[in-house]
């Protein structure tokens, strides 16, 4: 059966005024002429339902290589970094959870310090989780009952890029926080070198990826919610391998079984001793570019203020 299409508003903004930037496939993206968001339009309806993610889990997020990297003691070494930074111990939901690598690190690392829960709606993702002993909800988070809990840190790692409406999450996570709690973001930065490099040939630029922020517009979105303030923006992360395949690949999309070859071959090279000379420059570009906004992507760290 043809997958039914659904038209949006702009998803920071919620304004029905866009002019088309770019096609890839499929894939239409547009740019709001009220706050400059870009955004997929239309979009498929399995995307929002979640129905596409359970599809999705076992030839990609459940693949031996994509699981071996996601598990690997380096795969979160950045987040969980900041993170710590920030909260020291308490409550910590992880929206999106999939597989369940993030909380699992968390409590490896920290086991004393907190009360891990994943939430998410891609079954077979949330049974690995279970299975490595993470606790999780299998329902929607803008729906899902928490029994009067609320959070000292909410996140969102590589999640935001996916809602058909990020605003509403925002809201729900300035509910769901504790005063003086948490909320972290992490999406793919659309004015990455990377993408002014590439363009539609960059794979991240990619069906499931309906949103499409830059550091701008992720304020933008993050602002209209009253009860967070920003207390830390940055741009991280840098993979020159990526754009090597890309540009050498022209266009031409990078499959589910490419993608996770090639993150557990990035993954290799961070954990290899005779490479670190090469990760200290790699170290270095990074630094730099994050100084101009341009590494893949853009992190904030958004704090609940009032009761």
């Amino acid at each position: 059966m043809d997958p039914r299409f659904i038209s949006r508003s702009c998803p920071v903004c919620a304004v029905n005024n866009c002019a088309e930037l770019l096609k890839k496939g499929e894939l239409r993206l547009v740019r709001c002429g009220v706050c400059s968001m870009v955004y997929a339009n239309p979009i498929e309806e399995e995307l929002i339902t979640g129905e596409f993610y359970d599809q999705l889990a076992t030839p990609f997020y459940l693949s031996p290589n994509k699981l071996e990297s996601d598990y690997s003691p380096v795969r979160f070494e950045r987040e969980l970094k900041l993170f710590r930074r920030f909260c020291a111990g308490g409550r910590v939901l992880d929206v999106g959870c999939s597989t369940g690598a993030f909380l699992a690190q968390l409590q490896r690392r920290h086991p004393s310090d907190y009360e891990i829960l994943g939430i998410d709606v891609a079954g077979p993702a949330l049974d690995y989780a279970e299975s490595k002993g993470v606790p999780v909800m299998r329902e929607s988070y803008l729906s899902a009952n928490f029994v009067g809990k609320r959070f000292a840190a909410v996140t969102f790692w590589a999640v935001l890029e996916h809602l058909a409406d990020p605003r509403a999450f925002v809201s729900r996570t300035a509910s769901a926080l504790e005063p003086g709690g948490h909320c972290f973001i992490l999406v793919p930065n659309f004015r990455s070198l990377a993408v002014r490099f590439l363009g539609a040939k960059y794979r991240y630029i990619l069906p499931q990826h309906i949103n499409y922020f830059t550091r701008r517009t992720l304020a933008k979105l993050v602002e209209s919610e009253p009860r967070l303030r920003i207390v830390c923006a940055r741009s991280t992360h840098f993979n020159p391998l990526v754009i090597a395949r890309d540009w050498k690949a022209r266009g031409k999309p990078a499959t589910d079984d490419e993608r996770a070859a090639l993150l557990k071959r990035t993954t290799a090279y961070k954990q290899s001793v005779a490479l670190r000379p090469a990760k200290l420059v790699l170290g270095a570009a990074e630094a730099a570019l994050g100084r101009f906004h341009l590494a893949d992507n853009i992190v904030v760290v958004l704090k609940r203020i009032g009761t």
